[in-house]
């Protein structure tokens, strides 16, 4: 809601300047903090979580800025140096509550009652965040475990469609065609009746092969099969350039990881791309941009056309079958006239950073959280020697 963030900053300011009753320009100066925190929240929500322990240590009241960026952090951290970033400001942020308690009242008390204060605005949130983005991570992951199932069932209702027409249809339509070829070399066979023959047999030669490459494609979703990926997309612009065709590639972005159905779909809107400018624009320069998005990726083919080949566009059945892939892979494709050119674009999903398996710590991420928990004892330290928290 865009309202919470303006909310937060005159919530804090006002619990701040009412219980510490600082001069205005100390107000004014906390107002602008924690306005810096909530703007860096917005990228970056573990160093707005240590900014917020900081101003809370220091003002030792800013408990609505501390709550709310907590949960933030929890809510965003995913990888190994933000996580490091949240424990170090927690471990810091409660040394610091402990250190700023004043000694002359009873110490188990004022440090339970600081700890329990601390657990409630800055851990509970953390945690809660964590909780909430911890749910999400998982609903996700099982509807993409429930989408790589359900393409395993499509994949395996193929393969039986294969067996199926290879053993009953492939075995008769072989018999017709031997029939055929018997009846076509017959000695007695009248030579009108030999040419009808032959076509038949012709025929039937050439239903069978093509039921044979039919057979072959349905086989060649199996799992584990060799079918191409993103990967293999240089590969098929160098062919194309061994072959004589103009053809630049760009790319863009940092590379992610794919699935296989995203991986191949890709591949094949490349090279169905090359293929329909081999066929309406012969020899003219064709480019293949890969634009990586955090969570996408936009495979493009562009290619100038005349418009006497164009007249009748570059769509088929080519198109149709691939607009089908990149539905089943959960993306979306868009093609056509693109000013004095033709266009094919795809966007492709990604898989998430953070259903990559979790890798251990490492001494790095260790000092970085460190140096988090020192950094905000510096702060407590800087704030009892100049009086600014007592």
């Amino acid at each position: 809601m865009p309202w919470v963030p303006a909310a937060v900053v005159v919530a804090d300011t006002l619990v701040v300047a009412g219980a510490r009753s600082p001069g205005w320009w100390a107000t004014v100066a906390y107002a602008v903090a924690v306005v810096g925190a909530v703007l860096l929240r917005r990228r970056l929500a573990p160093a707005a979580f240590v900014v917020a322990v900081g101003l809370a240590l220091v003002s030792g009241v800013g408990v609505v800025l501390l709550a709310w960026s907590a949960y933030g952090a929890g809510r965003a951290v995913v990888g190994r140096s933000g996580g490091a970033v949240v424990v170090g400001a927690v471990v810091g942020g409660l040394v610091g509550q402990v250190a700023l308690q004043p000694a002359d009242g009873p110490v188990v008390r004022t440090v339970v009652s600081a700890v329990t204060t601390y657990l409630v605005f800055a851990v509970l949130p953390l945690l809660a965040g964590r909780y909430l983005a911890q749910h999400e991570r998982l609903v996700r992951h099982l509807r993409w475990s429930r989408d790589l199932v359900a393409d395993r069932e499509r994949l395996d209702e193929r393969l039986r469609i294969a067996r199926a027409m290879h053993d009953s249809l492939g075995h008769r339509l072989s018999l017709v065609s031997v029939q055929a070829a018997a009846l076509e070399v017959a000695d007695d066979l009248p030579d009108r009746h030999r040419q009808a023959v032959g076509q038949l047999a012709g025929a039937a030669r050439g239903a069978l092969d093509e039921l044979y490459d039919l057979v072959g494609t349905l086989r060649g979703a199996v799992p584990g099969s060799a079918a191409p990926g993103i990967e293999a997309v240089d590969g098929l612009v160098a062919g194309q350039r061994a072959a004589g065709v103009p053809v630049t590639l760009v790319s863009s972005g940092v590379p992610g990881r794919v699935g296989a159905l995203a991986g191949e779909a890709a591949y094949r809107v490349v090279e169905e791309g090359l293929t329909n400018a081999a066929k309406h624009a012969p020899g003219r320069p064709v480019t293949v941009s890969l634009a990586w998005e955090p969570d996408s990726v936009l495979v493009r083919v562009t290619n100038p056309v005349d418009g006497a080949r164009s007249a009748g566009g570059p769509g088929g059945f080519g198109l149709a079958g691939l607009d089908e892939r990149v539905l089943a892979a959960d993306g979306m494709l868009r093609h056509g006239r693109t000013g004095d050119g033709f266009s094919v674009l795809a966007m492709l999903p990604t898989v998430p950073p953070d259903l990559e398996p979790a890798r251990p710590a490492t001494r790095r991420t260790v000092t970085l959280g460190g140096a988090i928990a020192v950094s905000i004892l510096v702060v407590v330290l800087l704030a009892m020697v100049t009086g600014v928290r007592t």
